[in-house]
This record gives structure tokens, sequence and C-alpha cells, in this order.
């Protein structure tokens, strides 16, 4: 009884030990410390006040809470440049009438990254998503707030696992 408790012991050290090589903190092979979000402008058609500033810190918030990387204003390693390209309300569904029951915000960026220590990393790519909402609805206040909110956690997502994550 002794030894199934002590070949037990050492199976679960074991198993324990070897989860220690993965993990989700850092998603990336890439070498570099610090990283840095370049202001993000706002070039799209349908202009809304301060989400240019909202982006950039939800992106800025993201890359900190997912990677070990340190965040800088100039001169790291990582380097994010961008622009808001879309934002546009538009009906996705109709009722029998021909009214619409629902509405889609979406939200276009497209992004530079640069790596310093290594241009083969480089990317330029855009990206866009979407939040539906009743068409009854008013895209203000709390009801705008969730939608950026939703919108920016999948870009914010979408754009780190472009850059950071090379599996």
């Amino acid at each position: 009884m002794k030894h199934i408790k002590y070949i037990f012991l050492a199976l679960t050290i074991v198993t324990f030990e070897s989860c220690g090589f993965y993990g989700f903190t850092q998603p990336s092979s890439i070498k570099a410390d610090t990283f840095q979000v370049n202001r993000i402008e706002n070039s799209a058609l349908l202009f809304e006040p301060g989400l240019d500033q909202d982006f950039q810190r939800a992106l800025q918030d993201k890359i900190v809470d997912q990677t070990n990387y340190k965040l800088e204003t100039s001169n790291a390693d990582l380097v994010y440049d961008g622009e808001i390209t879309t934002y546009r309300i538009s009906p996705t569904t109709a009722t029998s009438d021909n009214r619409a029951a629902q509405n889609r915000l979406t939200i276009g960026v497209k992004i530079s990254f640069y790596n310093t220590n290594n241009e083969e990393d480089n990317v330029d790519q855009s990206f866009s998503f979407f939040y539906d909402y009743p068409a009854n609805a008013q895209l203000v206040g709390a009801q705008k707030a969730t939608a950026h909110e939703e919108i920016f956690e999948r870009l914010t997502q979408d754009i780190i696992n472009a850059t950071l994550a090379k599996w």
C-alpha cells in the first residue's frame, strides 16, 4: 500500500511538472521584452468620437493581460500602428413588411505590426467584427458601450493571434 502512494505521488508530480512547459501568459515565440501601440487613427466615414483612443487602450490592455511584454511609449521591440477604417451600421434582417428587425454595427481596423528584432514577423492586415442589436433599439449609452466592448474583445484577440501567436 505504501508503494502505491509513492507511485501515485510520483505520477502526480511528473504530470504537474510536464504541464509547466505550456501556458497562455505569452502566446508567442517572438523574442521581445517591450511593445508599444502608436496612436490609432480614425478614418472611418461614420466618425465616432473617442473610438480611436478606446480601441488603442483595449489593444494595450489585451496585450498586457495575455503576455509578459512591458508597455512602452517609444523604442519598443514590438510596434503596432493602425487605423479604424470602418464604422458602419446596417440592417441585417427584415420583417415581413420590409422593416429592419435587426441592425449590425461593424468596426474594421487595419493594423501594421513591426518586430524590430525580426522583420519576418511583420504583419500588415485588416480585421473586422460586428455586433447585432434589435432595430428598435438605439445605439447609445449602455447599448453602444456593450457593442464596442464585444467588438473590441474579438478584434484585439484576432490581432494578438495574427501578430504574436506563432504556432
